[in-house]
């Protein structure tokens, strides 16, 4: 007998070689029907895998971020097997699970190609081959073994990879009907549990993500255990295309992308600017009662500095290539990250334990080399601006710094309208079986991965862990957020560092008189300022708070004998500090009307005869809302009234410390 324990804690005893399938049924028969995966020891497995020892387990329904992983896993391969059914002889590349679906890239022989006009085929094909209930079943195959049956099979691409990337003893296969595939798993038990698929875009993809190899077509799909949940989601996607912050950003003319500057890197328009530092000017308010100094450093640096900090061996291929100098024969290169920066910033000048905590700000814009097939609006560009701090503090002031950091971050979300309910965070921690891929030692790690895990037990945050996620210099808590339609991004981070300061020889002058090693606290609430704008457009669909929004009022004359007096409304409401605009075209007023809806103004204000004859405006709220005629006084003491219950949300008091 062994003995199952799960994750409430209670302990139950099974026969050697159970399943989780099985440990399912003897809790429920429902429950049986509703799992697709479950987690033994950390490691999602299939339902039908035996468990030979004592073990923890955790069993995953659609619901779960870990079932819908299986479940769209086992989705690309029925997408493989129907393409293979119908493509005799394509190619396979790579067909993983996403956050949203899963995708397959695939090169059909003599440069024939797949379109959009061939997914209603495609995806009939697919159901049609679920509805057989095809088991899928693991096997461990050696190398020789797998380079035979794939080359006998054809698969060009699949045998570079064996070669290349697997080492014999670590091969597996999952088989279902006619088709097999390589693969680590882990899958559904078997197909018949899809019973809805969409085929959602077609991409170009080079081979291994080389731009000199072969492109091959992506095929990104999605899938469901019931077509009402796929009749859910394209709903959700409709909504998601109008609030597409690439569309609405354009309209509201916030930013824009030129090719002659260069792919992934952002401009910001003159009322993109105006947000932005609106946003940084709130940050700013928050941050300076809680003891930040700003500092501003370069956008290119030393070589030598990111190899001093083991960024450039940890990303140096995503970074920018060196700048080489041919007369001092020095090497730069542009600013991957700020922390190195800051690092030197805190080496300016001795330091004492009385000096401590010292918080260090910029809003640093740094620059990572993306592949084109990557980018994607302002959520994944070359060119980003952090809001970035770095905290050097004593061991004792960790947790402290943390909690104060958490806060601001807490305030920020609230600021925004993100709820409790929408806010989910993550402990990102070190794979132990991968150590390769980090600094420091197991110590070190150790007691920064608790410092988090204990900041958070404290603060009463309901964090779930993810092996792997770390940054290479140490532990991180992750902020995901809900958005208005359910989509989850990653925006804040905090992060615990006992490596940095080690590399850098950064030091403080002890009570002892001793000299001891700082620890480092990376943080950015909003991560980057292009993501959290991308963020926030489609999470308001362009309806910014009334204190953040760039244009607040467009005044609107019905005709051009109207404009002097419209001009002067606009001067009268510059005075009480409210941001106007006149649109003075020699349009209709209801063209005014829906061309300054689109741009979503939330006041607009018609002026004409009767108005310029009594000094009045005739408002009409943004989105058909309220309509009332008043004087030019009570609208702007009415704008100044609700800025003012906005801002009221920042005025928060630090915890001492």
């Amino acid at each position: 007998m062994i003995k199952i324990t799960f994750p409430d804690g209670s302990v139950r005893q099974y026969e050697q070689g159970v399943t989780g399938l099985q440990i399912a049924e003897s809790i429920s028969p429902a429950l049986a029907r509703s799992v697709v995966s479950c987690g033994v020891n950390g490691e999602t497995i299939e339902l039908n895998r035996p468990i030979n020892s004592d073990a923890t387990i955790a069993l995953y329904r659609f619901d779960d971020d870990e079932g819908k992983h299986a479940f769209w896993h086992t989705s690309a391969h029925l997408l493989a097997e129907a393409l293979q059914e119908l493509y005799p002889g394509i190619q396979f590349g790579f067909g993983p699970a996403v956050e949203a679906g899963f995708f397959y890239d695939v090169l059909l022989p003599d440069g024939a190609q797949i379109s959009d006009a061939d997914f209603p085929k495609i995806e009939a094909k697919m159901l049609e081959l679920a509805k057989l209930d095809e088991p899928l079943v693991r096997r461990e195959i050696s190398k020789a073994d797998s380079l035979a049956a794939f080359a006998a099979d054809g698969q060009t691409y699949k045998c570079e990879h064996i070669e290349q990337d697997l080492r014999d003893g670590e091969i597996t296969t999952y088989t279902q009907g006619r088709f097999t595939d390589l693969c680590r798993g882990p899958h559904l038990v078997s197909t018949g549990l899809i019973k809805a698929v969409k085929l959602t875009s077609i991409a170009g993809a080079f081979w291994r993500g080389d731009a000199k190899r072969e492109q091959m077509q992506r095929l990104y799909g999605i899938s469901f255990p019931k077509k009402k949940l796929l009749d859910e989601y394209l709903v959700m996607l409709e909504e998601a295309k109008k609030r597409d912050h690439r569309k609405i950003g354009k309209e509201m003319e916030l930013f824009m992308f030129s090719d002659r500057v260069g792919k992934g890197l952002p401009i910001w328009l003159p009322k993109g600017t105006d947000l932005r530092l609106r946003l940084q000017e709130m940050l700013r308010t928050i941050q300076s009662r809680y003891g930040y100094q700003e500092v501003i450093t370069p956008h290119i640096g030393s070589k030598n500095l990111y190899v001093t900090s083991g960024h450039y061996a940890h990303y140096g291929k995503d970074s920018f290539q060196p700048i080489h100098t041919p007369e001092d024969d020095e090497e730069y290169m542009l600013k991957p990250m700020n922390c190195p920066h800051h690092c030197e910033v805190y080496a300016s000048k001795p330091r004492s334990y009385k000096d401590l905590p010292f918080r260090c700000a910029e809003f640093g814009t740094v620059y990572r080399y993306e592949k084109s097939g990557e980018l994607h609006g302002l959520t994944r560009v070359r060119s980003f601006t952090q809001d970035d701090a770095h905290i050097f503090c004593r061991p004792d002031q960790v947790k402290g710094e943390f909690l104060r950091v958490l806060e601001i971050i807490q305030t920020v979300f609230s600021i925004f309208g993100f709820t409790d309910d929408q806010v989910e965070f993550q402990i990102s921690l070190r794979d132990p079986n991968d150590k390769e891929k980090y600094i420091g030692t197991d110590e070190i790690w150790h007691t920064a991965e608790q410092a988090i895990i204990d900041a958070c037990r404290e603060k009463g945050i309901k964090a779930h862990t993810e092996l792997g996620e770390a940054a290479f210099y140490g532990p991180k808590l992750d902020c995901m957020v809900k958005d208005a339609i359910g989509r989850r991004w990653q925006l804040g981070t905090i992060q615990v560092d006992y490596n940095l300061p080690e590399r850098f020889k950064l030091e403080y002058t002890a009570d002892d008189n001793t000299k001891k090693v700082p620890v480092m606290i990376h943080r950015a609430p909003f991560g980057s300022l292009e993501r959290f704008v991308a963020v926030l457009i489609e999470h308001t669909a362009g309806h910014f708070p009334l204190w953040l929004t760039p244009d607040q009022v467009a005044i609107l004359p019905i005709s051009e004998k109207y404009n002097d007096y419209a001009l002067s409304v606009r001067e009268q409401l510059a005075a009480d500090g409210i941001r106007a605009f006149v649109d003075d075209r020699n349009e209709k007023v209801g063209r005014k009307i829906r061309d300054n809806e689109l741009k979503r103004v939330p006041y607009m204000l018609v002026v004409g005869e009767k108005e310029a004859a009594e000094g009045l405006v005739s408002m009409r709220q943004q989105g058909g809302g309220e309509q009332a005629t008043m004087t030019i006084a009570d609208f702007a003491r009415r704008i100044k009234d609700e800025v003012a219950k906005q801002l009221e949300a920042m005025k928060i008091t630090p915890s001492k410390g």
